[in-house]
Parts: structure tokens; C-alpha cells; sequence
């Protein structure tokens, strides 16, 4: 170790104080180290990322061909997450189960299909409803608009007009101003 790169702690070497070295790299030499230290890191991030980009590709692909199938099996696993389950037209299952099922649950697929039926009954009236009430307001805010209408086209009733002066009456001018 030569004296001139290193030098002496102001600490001495019991308490902790060692000798340091003095960079003696010249200012080229860093541009140059860091410029490649940006490099790496630039293609280490641009690495990442299509590691991630081409994984949710895979994924979305992967989900969109067995999505259903997945779907399933994570609904079987659990029963808290059974509304993942692939949805089918309650039609088709209906007469299968109902074939198949004891006759409790028979009544309770009549009673089911009955108290549908209600609900759709009750969805039909509320959007009559809505209907009627929407034409209801429509109506109501052109009968406001032609009131407006009438109240800014009625003549305003003029107030009473203000009295008038009388004209001041000026002397006519005597004949013998008028000559000179």
C-alpha cells in the first residue's frame, strides 16, 4: 500500500479508526462505470416488465380458453366462493333436478317457480310505474314552461304616467328688439 492513496484516521485503530482508501479513479473512468450501471439497470427494468407483460398475456389466454373449468373447481373448493361458478339457464336444470328430486323439493321448485313469477309481476308494474311518473313530471314541466310563457308574454299594466308641467310660456319678443 503506497502512502500517497491511503490515508491515517484521526481515530485510533482500538477505538474503531482504520485506514481508508483514496479513489484514485480518474473522472473519464466514472462517466464511463456509470453509464453502464444505467444501462443494466435500464435492461434489468425492461426485463421485468416483459416478464410481467408476457405473463399476463398468458394468463388472459389461459383464462379465456378454461375459464369456465376454473371457474368451477374454484367454486367446488370453497363454498364461500360458489358464486364463481359458471352461471346456466335455470330452465335446463330445473327439469333435471325435478325429475330426480324427492317430492319436498318438487313442492319447493313450484312454490320457486311461483314466487318468480310474483317478482315478475311486480317488476312489470314498477316499470309501468315509472313510466306513467315519468310522463307525469314530462307533462308537468310543459305546463310550467307555458305558464312562464304567458307570465313574460303579458303586457306589463303601465303605472301611472308622470303629470305633466305645464310648458313655460315664453314672451314673444317685442317689435323693437326685432329691428335693430
Amino acid at each position: 500500500m503506497d502512502s500517497a492513496f491511503t490515508t491515517q484516521s484521526e481515530f485510533p485503530r482500538h477505538l474503531g479508526g482504520a485506514r481508508q482508501k483514496v479513489d484514485a479513479m480518474t473522472p473519464s473512468s466514472r462517466s464511463v462505470i456509470m453509464r453502464s450501471s444505467l444501462g443494466r439497470r435500464a435492461s434489468r427494468s425492461l426485463a421485468r416488465f416483459l416478464i410481467v407483460f408476457f405473463i399476463g398475456v398468458g394468463a388472459t389466454l389461459g383464462w379465456q380458453s378454461y375459464g369456465g373449468a376454473a371457474r368451477a373447481m374454484i367454486a367446488n373448493s370453497s363454498p364461500k366462493l360458489g358464486w364463481l361458478a359458471p352461471q346456466t339457464a335455470p330452465d335446463t336444470v330445473v327439469p333435471v333436478a325435478a325429475a330426480t328430486a324427492s317430492p319436498d323439493l318438487q313442492e319447493l321448485a313450484a312454490s320457486l317457480a311461483s314466487v318468480r313469477q310474483s317478482v315478475d309481476q311486480l317488476a312489470a308494474q314498477l316499470a309501468f310505474g315509472q313510466r306513467q311518473m315519468g310522463d307525469n313530471i314530462a307533462k308537468l314541466q310543459a305546463d310550467e314552461q307555458e305558464i312562464l310563457q304567458k307570465f313574460s308574454a303579458a303586457p306589463m299594466r303601465p303605472s301611472a304616467p308622470p303629470p305633466r308641467k305645464p310648458a313655460a310660456v315664453t314672451p314673444e319678443p317685442s317689435p323693437s328688439v326685432q329691428a335693430r
